[in-house]
């Protein structure tokens, strides 16, 4: 794959990843009747780079062609939705799912089943509709869905744990586990202060 074929190739992810940007700031203002509680802290989002494409096709031991990408990635165009609390998550992710255009070719809940070190997720790949002169096309998005608390543990996670092979990988697992645990309390803790707002304004209107 050559530059020229790569960038042609993108486009059209490119599209479908703003047309879910675009959802994702409508239900931020949207999705509950007070407009100062946007389920959103903030949004990330990135094109899978001709390297990195590469790398996860020869890591699958596949040819590195425009084809095989298509067929085989499906996080070529990745958002990353940092939310307030667990509940905006699955509000988001719930509306999303009723969207009739959009169709879900895979949902993986790394909140309610954490993975064995910790890591805590929501992830959500959508295809999303392209609509070009000559018709229609799904493209897929990656999604995923986390809290403040589970973003920070993600990337403290990633900035230490960058050496694959480190000699005392199930002492780091079972501390960033530890770590992991220790922020769903303060998370928690957090929820309840939030629902308790959330009753006092209904019961004042």
């Amino acid at each position: 794959m050559n530059d020229t074929e790569y960038y042609n190739f993108i486009k059209p992810y490119e599209d479908a990843q703003q047309i879910m940007l675009t959802r994702l700031d409508i239900l931020d203002h949207s999705l509950y009747d007070s407009a100062s509680s946007p389920p959103i802290h903030y949004i990330q989002c990135r094109i899978k780079a001709k390297q990195s494409l590469e790398d996860k096709l020869q890591k699958k031991e596949i040819a590195c062609t425009v084809e095989n990408a298509k067929d085989y990635l499906h996080d070529i165009a990745g958002i990353r939705v940092i939310c307030y609390f667990v509940d905006d998550i699955f509000n988001l992710a719930a509306v999303l799912k009723r969207q009739t255009d959009l169709i879900i070719i895979r949902e993986r809940d790394y909140i309610a089943n954490p993975k064995p070190n910790g890591y805590r997720s929501y992830h959500l790949i959508t295809g999303v509709p392209v609509y070009c002169l000559d018709g229609m096309e799904y493209f897929p998005v990656e999604i995923q869905f986390r809290t403040i608390s589970m973003d920070f543990w993600a990337s403290m996670e990633h900035r230490i744990s960058y050496k694959k092979n480190r000699g005392n990988q199930e002492l780091l697992t079972a501390e960033l586990k530890e770590y992991a645990d220790i922020l769903v309390n303060i998370e928690e803790r957090f929820e309840r202060h939030n629902e308790e707002e959330h009753r006092k304004r209904q019961t004042e209107s």
